[in-house]
């Protein structure tokens, strides 16, 4: 589970440095180091977790770069297929991955909040790293999905009539959704996050049919469903991984 966590920390914050701070080659790098850096911390330093971490640094990089380019030029599938792929092989060689201990399994045994208490470092770093990605990782996902099946035009996006700027809450709530959601999986709560996703189709029904036009309620409408159903599967995806 090592690998799978490395590779959400480093894309996670390299999505999360992008959206903070758009500068170019910064997030990628900023998010390979840190996965260097957490692999350290976690005493990953066994040949075959070299090899691995080498390879998914060099994904992380691969990754900011894919994002950049699907929407600079129009090819979302790109990046889609990328992390697909990846996350595929990831999960597949995962059984020959180290198991994170080091520094950071010190830290865990001898930490005094109840909720770290017995917790793993392997389980620890899926966690954050299943946690990070529901960040910008989740809106950059829900974004590539929208613009790769044509649910709203690329070259609308950011104007004036664009959805996304009829819903902007979209960017801030997303992630909060998602949170919300995996934190009430973790803890077995799952009807509870049933809860909050009922309650915002229900809060943003009526927001939806105040829109005049019924080509435009139904392109908001699309536009809605489609990104709340991919954002809702990356948090449930995060939550199957961090299981």
């Amino acid at each position: 589970m090592s690998w799978i966590a490395l590779l959400l920390i480093g894309i996670g914050v390299t999505d999360l440095v992008h959206s903070v701070r758009h500068r170019p080659l910064l997030p990628e790098c900023v998010g390979a180091v840190t996965l260097v850096a957490v692999a350290l911390l976690a005493g990953l330093t066994h040949a075959r977790d070299i090899g691995a971490v080498v390879v998914l640094v060099v994904v992380t990089l691969a990754w900011g770069r894919a994002v950049t380019r699907g929407f600079g030029r129009n090819r979302p599938a790109v990046p889609l297929a990328l992390l697909a792929v990846v996350l595929l092989v990831t999960i597949l060689c995962s059984p020959w991955a180290g198991a994170a201990h080091g520094p950071l399994q010190h830290w865990l045994d001898d930490a005094s909040l109840p909720v770290l208490s017995g917790l793993s470092a392997d389980r620890f770093l899926v966690v954050l790293g299943a946690a990070l990605v529901q960040l910008s990782t989740g809106n950059v996902i829900v974004r590539l999905v929208l613009s790769a099946t044509h649910t709203i035009s690329p070259m609308k996006q950011d104007t004036p009539s664009g959805p996304e700027q009829e819903l902007k809450g979209g960017r801030l709530l997303g992630p909060m959704e998602r949170l919300v959601i995996f934190g009430f999986g973790l803890t077995g709560a799952l009807t509870a996050a049933g809860v909050v996703i009922a309650a915002k189709g229900l809060l943003r029904f009526p927001e939806l049919q105040s829109r005049r036009g019924e080509d435009r309620i139904h392109l908001l409408t699309e536009y809605f469903l489609v990104g709340s159903f991919v954002s809702w599967l990356v948090a449930l995806g995060a939550l199957v991984l961090a299981q």
